[in-house]
């Protein structure tokens, strides 16, 4: 039995070494992308920082990674941590999305940190500087509001709302 369980230790401690060499692609491009939301709207000085400390990593083309990103299968987890987050915001290509997704997006950035559902917890158990204040929390809010006023004031009303999905008839 003793020698079972060392043939098993061995095998997966090899399976891990040779995980190592097989890495995803990393969240990083150069410069500020033409479709960044920097590129249409104003941020203020401290929305901006606060953003990039708290959401940029999840939601931009631009991750920070920490050096536990090296070792697999952690790298593998924070890639789709990373992709799913840009799925559903991301920062880089908000100019590129038409003006009712930035509208509702926006709405929705607005909930997310006020209810405290943004960052993740698990994202602020290690990265403690991503955690709002209520303070950081207002002026996003601010912004927030300020921005989609904004829209609101230069876009028919009918352009803000989703667009509704045509109804399938009925299968039999």
């Amino acid at each position: 039995m003793k020698k079972f369980f060392k043939r098993l230790f061995l095998l997966l401690l090899l399976a891990f070494i040779v995980i190592q060499f097989f890495r995803p692609a990393k969240n990083i491009a150069e410069g500020i992308s033409a479709n960044d939301i920097t590129t249409k709207y104003a941020i203020p000085q401290d929305v901006q920082a606060s953003l990039k400390t708290a959401c940029y990593d999840c939601h931009s083309n631009n991750t920070r990674y920490p050096w536990y990103n090296n070792i697999q299968p952690v790298a593998w987890w924070l890639a789709d941590h990373v992709n799913e987050g840009k799925r559903e915001l991301n920062f880089s290509e908000f100019a590129s999305y038409r003006i009712g997704k930035q509208y509702n997006k926006l709405e929705k950035i607005n909930g997310e940190v006020k209810e405290g559902g943004m960052p993740l917890s698990s994202y602020t158990l290690i990265h403690k500087d991503a955690i709002l204040n209520e303070q950081q929390k207002l002026s996003i809010a601010n912004w927030v509001t300020s921005v989609r006023d904004s829209i609101k004031a230069h876009y028919p009303e009918d352009s803000l709302k989703r667009p509704q999905r045509p109804q399938q008839p009925p299968t039999k």
